[in-house]
């Protein structure tokens, strides 16, 4: 605001209660520019999240917290081995976070333990290798064939973890974006990217 407008309020108001105003009316302006670029940035763009329970240990911690990308996802789909915030199917109001396993069209078959993957590039399935999962199998015996818009998603420890075993895929426009950032704890803190695979 420019000092013409102050000396107006000074001498509509007085000495006193002019600069007040004049005080007042920059704070306002302040917080709302403020709100005008944090707002969309937090609603539309990055998401802070907390992570709670064990079901991705060891890469991610109870207690973490993380920055969640929503910007990359309106513009691709989400990739094998990405961590993904996702509204639990079961309870749109809870958010989990899992490890994206199976994409669109596969089948995910999971059997003595290991993972395997049917596609296109392999019509007779190929195991799964995760080096990020903890030293515990994957328990189940399940074959899921996930429609076009369906990801399957798992905890990496296997052990501790509430997942598409479970509940089933999940829907493309249940997951809310991906993990980037960790924030806390501080030695921790980092980015992150999907893993390689051997399909």
């Amino acid at each position: 605001m420019d000092a013409s407008l102050e000396q107006r309020l000074t001498a509509r108001f007085g000495s006193l209660l002019g600069p007040i105003l004049f005080f007042v009316l920059e704070v306002v302006e302040i917080v709302l520019i403020s709100a005008a670029v944090i707002i969309p940035i937090r609603y539309f763009l990055i998401q802070p999240f907390y992570v709670k329970g064990a079901s991705m240990e060891p890469n991610f911690f109870d207690h973490e917290y993380l920055i969640i990308d929503e910007l990359s996802y309106r513009f691709r789909e989400p990739e094998r081995g990405e961590t993904v915030v996702f509204r639990y199917p079961r309870d749109s109001r809870q958010f989990f976070i899992k490890r994206v396993v199976g994409l669109p069209g596969e089948t995910v078959e999971i059997t003595a333990g290991n993972i395997l993957i049917y596609n296109e590039e392999h019509p007779n399935g190929i195991v799964l290798e995760e080096e990020y999962v903890s030293e515990s199998r994957t328990d189940g015996r399940v074959k899921s064939v996930l429609a076009p818009d369906e990801y399957y998603l798992l905890g990496d420890n296997r052990d501790e973890s509430l997942d598409s075993r479970a509940f089933g895929p999940v829907k493309r426009k249940g997951i809310v974006g991906r993990v980037w950032v960790r924030g806390l704890p501080l030695p921790r803190a980092g980015t992150f990217a999907a893993p390689e695979y051997n399909l």
